[in-house]
């Protein structure tokens, strides 16, 4: 082997350098990387133990049975009524805020009878002595569905602005999109330019729909629980036929038998109300687990970590419940427990109530389309962390074998770097600068060259070997 060694000489003194300490320290920066990408797998991993199966389990079987017994069907729940209270609070507190100067809404009433009358739009036909019911067989408790600007969601949105600019109304009815013109002969879009029409058509929009998300004046008067606005998780199914219907695409049986039965348990009080209730025990079971998940974590880490160690960082790090993929492990768990427990109650209702038959309207009134949601949300993650898992194994697979061929690298510069040590070299050097007698210059040169394993008969011993070695030059 060659090395290749450099020598300095300024007014300083001697600069002496090797590529051996280069090579060194490219060697441990390589393998500094190789030890990151060996050690990113495990941020892709869960580390549950069975504890933690089983606890996160318990909590998904608990929060199903709180939803059967205090979420069950609209009508039927205690929860249902909470969030109906809280819808109501909010429609009043929404009717001051567009009503500073009034005094108060105490009533529902009242504060629906404002909204209703403040954020007027040209859609909102319901069936009741107008041609929507003709048209559209439209009535009090399908109309808020079946009308496309009613609907909390992008679409309708979308279809709010456009029925306000042109003065519209576009439903959904038997699988079609019917539009109505000249909805309104008394109304007009206020704003002066098409970005003050927009903003107002978004207010419109809005605060119309926080007119009926308690449903309206007449059943608010009658202390009723009125019609409010669909369920977003539901409304896609008009969404769906709306866009076919637009690009001319078919409309199949099944995108209508859909729509059907998302109407059907609509106009059962299945709306944006009763979904709210509907994640209450999917939001308790998230907190649990999460919760269960730190607080084991911070026991082990008090236990097991030494005072003198500990520190904010290091115990938030440890117990930290959100991104690892551990707890999302224990919630993919629990929230599946959630709705194995949910889907087998929402089916023996289903049957019970069809006397022995499937009965598919009771069975989605009962399903907690929330828990469902959030279990497909895990899922998904869970697939994603798969197939990431995968690639990064491959690559540290390939980084622990590389690691073993640079350790050696790194173990054969260390031996190349001992009997090529640069200060040693350097005393050398030095006592051929300084001394007048150069006998121990040559000492320390017999032993350096023996030191990198210079054969014997090559080594120059003494002042006349060297003159002998020039001579036969």
């Amino acid at each position: 082997m060659e090395v290749l060694l450099n020598l300095g000489v300024d007014d300083n003194g001697y600069e002496f350098a090797t590529s051996i300490n280069g090579a060194l320290r490219q060697a441990n920066a390589k393998l500094t990387t190789l030890n990151e990408t060996i050690d990113s797998i495990k941020e892709l991993k869960p580390y549950c133990d069975k504890l933690d199966y089983i606890l996160a389990a318990s909590s998904g079987a608990l929060c199903g049975v709180l939803d059967i017994f205090l979420i069950g069907k609209p009508g039927e729940s205690p929860f249902g009524d909470i969030t109906d209270k809280w819808f109501e609070d909010r429609t009043k507190d929404f009717a001051r805020f567009c009503h500073p100067n009034a005094k108060s809404f105490d009533s529902l009433e009242s504060a629906l009878r404002f909204l209703e009358s403040r954020f007027d739009v040209p859609y909102d036909q319901t069936g009741l002595g107008d041609a929507g019911s003709l048209i559209f067989d439209l009535t009090a408790k399908n109309h808020h569905f079946k009308s496309l600007a009613h609907n909390p969601s992008l679409l309708g949105l979308f279809f709010s602005i456009l029925d306000q600019f042109d003065n519209t109304s576009h439903f959904v009815t038997d699988g079609e999109l019917i539009r109505l013109e000249k909805a309104d002969e008394a109304w007009k879009l206020h704003g002066n330019n098409p970005p003050a029409k927009l903003f107002c058509g978004f207010v419109n929009w809005f605060g119309h729909l926080m007119s009926d998300v308690s449903g309206s004046q007449s059943s608010a008067k009658g202390g009723k629980r009125g019609m409010g606005i669909p369920s977003p998780l539901w409304t896609w199914t008009n969404d769906m036929i709306a866009m076919k219907a637009s690009l001319k695409l078919t409309v199949t049986d099944a995108d209508m038998a859909m729509n059907e039965l998302a109407l059907n348990i609509f106009k059962q009080g299945y709306d944006s109300r009763f979904q709210t209730a509907q994640a209450i025990p999917v939001f308790i079971n998230e907190l649990l687990v999460r919760f269960i998940y730190a607080t084991r974590r911070l026991f082990k880490y008090y236990l097991e970590t030494p005072k003198p160690e500990r520190s904010f960082a290091l115990m938030w790090k440890t117990c930290e419940p959100f991104s690892n993929p551990s707890v999302k492990r224990m919630l993919t768990v629990a929230h599946g427990t959630f709705c194995l427990v949910d889907v087998g109650a929402a089916t023996g209702q289903a049957f019970i109530e069809g006397a022995g038959a499937f009965n598919a309207v009771e069975f989605f009134l009962c399903l907690n389309i929330v828990g469902v949601g959030r279990l497909a949300i895990s899922l998904y993650g869970e697939a994603a962390r798969f197939i990431s898992y995968g690639r990064a194994k491959s690559a540290a697979d390939f980084a622990a074998k590389e690691k073993v061929i640079v350790t050696n690298y790194l173990e054969g510069l260390k031996i190349l770097s001992y009997k090529y040590n640069d200060a040693t070299l350097l005393t050398f050097i030095d006592a051929f600068e300084n001394s007048d007698a150069y006998a121990k210059a040559f000492e320390k040169s017999v032993s350096l060259a023996e030191l990198r394993d210079v054969p014997e008969s090559k080594i120059l011993k003494s002042k006349a070997d060297i003159d002998n070695y020039f001579r036969r030059r």
